[in-house]
């Protein structure tokens, strides 16, 4: 568990920094966070250097620079870092987005059907998905769930999407036995 306390705005610009640099690996400047977070390049300026002086983002000067995050900074956020993580495909109203991993699914409510929601973390930007949106993610790599369902709410400072769940699917492992019986 992270021992930083951090403001919401903090969690907010540190999420959009490791989402556009799990993209693309490369440094990202201040005002790609700005136009992620609907805010002034300026104001992300001064987040940054506060969050560089947490040890949360490291600064890289120089024409192809912009700001990293540090391993620390995965843990503030208790977000797992992984090189090569496995794909799980999400489909936003029939379309298959790319730009976007599945980190971790998590169900409540699965014994009422009417209440069953889903919550959906996102590596990468949720700022396009709207309330009502339908979206489709999976098979997943070791259960091969799927779930379907529209957007019921999303909370973009931990990059999750809620889903009231339509339907969900999943191979089993026990499959009913024919017998056959003869006259």
């Amino acid at each position: 568990m992270s021992t930083i306390d951090l403001t919401q705005r903090q969690r907010t610009v540190l999420t959009t920094l490791i989402n556009i640099y799990r993209a693309n690996e490369n440094p990202i400047k201040t005002d790609v966070i700005a136009e992620e977070v609907n805010r002034k390049s300026g104001t992300i300026r001064n987040q940054m250097q506060d969050l560089s002086s947490l040890q949360l983002a490291e600064g890289i000067a120089g024409p192809g620079g912009g700001y990293m995050p540090t391993a620390k900074a995965y843990e503030a956020l208790d977000i797992e870092h992984v090189n090569d993580p496995a794909s799980v495909q999400l489909i936003h109203n029939e379309e298959v987005i790319e730009t976007v991993n599945i980190e971790e699914i998590t169900l409540s409510s699965v014994y009422n059907p009417q209440l069953c929601r889903a919550e959906i973390h996102v590596q990468g930007s949720i700022r396009d998905f709207q309330y009502g949106d339908e979206i489709s993610v999976g098979p997943t790599p070791v259960s091969k769930l799927q779930i379907t369902g529209t957007i019921d709410g999303k909370d973009e400072t931990r990059s999750v999407l809620i889903l009231k769940v339509d339907d969900m699917l999943a191979p089993s492992k026990n499959k009913p036995h024919i017998i056959e019986i003869s006259d």
